[in-house]
């Protein structure tokens, strides 16, 4: 998972033939009479997410609106004391995870989202990031530090995960086991050098947790940070390469990383047996590439007794870009469950947006004019643009091998993975392996808008599964078949599960 997909704007497709990865109406409302403080943006926020979330009366059904209003109560009464625009980036998204985990989230506004759909044709260096936190050392200096470091083993070094590269070391101003890390190269323009990437924190149990700031300056946070080898940080979807000092590699590791810094997909036969595919997204400007490999390799995967398809730190994006996997895994009818949409004014501006776009097709905007017309005389209700609930994909051949096939998933598998794992789940030929999936496909179908100031931007879910409340996934996530415990560590888990294919 990179960056881009951790808040994975995950589209759903209502027909074959629309392809849309964002789905996304962007709203500017002007601020005029408008304060601009924390409380007026948590009051926002909450006015926006009640009126056009698809999520918010499911939620308070089940936790009462009691609770809610107590909890709205807490927020609003610490909002009124921040000041610090990232304390009160980090308060407004507290304040979401009442409702859920995925498909939810308040950012900076760049661009007013336009860069996140690429329509801007420069990137330009936000002026909000220009005044980050940067961390007060001298990156001469701190290069020859390194040079001279010789204990492996350690955190402090030289590290590169793309685009950046990273150098940690020991927080003079936070000691006691801290560790910062800070921009010394970035081939994003929202990031300059000094400016702070990451801080690692020793835990009372003595392990290792990380404060990770995203492409966009968002904090997130990270649990059980750990070195693998001397070469090798891992941090939850995050994993970076030391470049110095250089240290003994370790081969056993290699495979383990081209695999989760891999940003296109790819195959190898990594046994007499076995075939490993690798799709580290599902994103639609991934769509291409991952069809052109299947296309090319078909011949390997159908005269090969094994499959592993390695999904971990799979964000989601397009349903669409796996479409060519599935024959593949295909035994039986596949049933997949469909989604109603919330139609306000707010969420079907999108159809109106689809309409004017040069990109779609006569046949795509006289869809897109029914969906509004539909929506726009149901306003404050849940509508179905599709003629029926449930699908069933049905094949003409089965193929004999591969006979068996692992899915390799963890915690931040979600979204459009997820949804692949319900469809392939059903496959008489099909385990998963791993641990348990992030939890965000309930609630679907980002949707974009702008706070009254222009500071941050909400990012909420236009659809509702008609597979709850009978089967959650949000915030629960799908188990594997095989459970890789923590004894396992992450990059013997292609070799564990090849163990246990060939099981006779």
């Amino acid at each position: 998972m990179n960056e881009q997909e951790f808040f994975n704007q995950k589209t759903r497709k209502v027909m074959k033939k629309i392809i849309i990865l964002f789905v996304m109406t962007v709203t500017i409302l002007t601020a005029t009479g408008q304060k601009c403080n924390c409380l007026s943006n948590l009051k926002w926020l909450i006015e926006t997410f009640e009126k056009n979330d698809a999520g918010f009366q499911y939620v308070i059904d089940k936790k009462d609106r009691n609770a809610y209003v107590s909890h709205n109560k807490v927020f609003l009464e610490k909002a009124k004391n921040i000041k610090d625009k990232t304390d009160c980036l980090k308060l407004l998204n507290d304040w979401t995870e009442f409702f859920r985990k995925g498909h939810l989230q308040v950012v900076f506004n760049q661009g007013n989202g336009l860069k996140d759909i690429g329509l801007q044709s420069k990137a330009k260096k936000p002026k909000l990031f220009e005044y980050a936190p940067v961390y007060d050392i001298d990156l001469k200096q701190f290069k020859n530090y390194v040079s001279h470091l010789k204990v492996k083993n350690g955190f402090e070094g030289i590290w590169y995960s793309a685009p950046y590269t990273v150098g940690i070391i020991k927080d003079k101003d936070n000691p006691g086991g801290s560790y910062v890390g800070f921009i010394i190269k970035s081939g994003n323009p929202a990031w300059s050098p000094r400016q702070i990437k990451l801080k690692i924190y020793k835990t009372e149990d003595g392990h290792y947790d990380m404060t990770y700031y995203m492409g966009n300056h968002t904090p997130v946070d990270i649990k059980n940070v750990e070195l693998l080898g001397n070469n090798y940080l891992l941090a939850g979807f995050i994993i970076l390469k030391r470049l110095e000092p250089e240290l003994e590699p370790d081969k056993q590791l290699d495979l383990f990383y081209k695999s989760m810094s891999a940003k296109t997909p790819f195959i190898e036969k990594i046994s007499g047996n076995t075939v490993l595919l690798r799709i580290p997204s599902f994103m639609f400007d991934q769509k291409k590439a991952i069809d052109s490999l299947l296309d090319a390799n078909k011949d390997l995967i159908t005269k090969t007794p094994n499959l592993i398809i390695d999904l971990r730190n799979n964000g989601g994006g397009s349903d669409q870009s796996y479409e060519k996997l599935i024959p593949f895994l295909y035994t039986n009818p596949i049933r997949v469950v469909g989604l109603e949409y919330l139609s306000t004014e707010l969420n079907n501006q999108r159809m109106l947006n689809f309409i004017n776009n040069p990109d779609f097709s006569e046949e795509d905007k006289k869809w897109a004019k029914e969906s509004y017309e539909k929506l726009s005389k149901h306003l404050g209700e849940f509508v179905n643009l599709d003629d029926e609930i449930v699908s069933v994909i049905t094949k003409d051949t089965i193929f004999p091998y591969p006979q068996n096939i692992g899915i390799l998933i963890n915690k931040n598998c979600g979204s459009t993975t997820e949804q692949f794992l319900l469809a392939a789940k059903q496959s008489k030929k099909v385990k998963l392996f791993g641990t348990t999936t992030t939890g965000a496909l309930d609630i679907s179908n980002l949707n974009m808008t702008v706070s009254p100031c222009g500071e941050y931007q909400l990012w909420y879910g236009l659809t509702k599964s008609f597979r709850i409340p009978g089967m959650a996934i949000d915030d629960i996530g799908i188990q594997p078949d095989f459970y890789f415990d923590r004894t396992i560590k992450p990059y013997e888990w292609i070799k564990k599960t090849l163990e246990i294919l060939n099981y006779k």
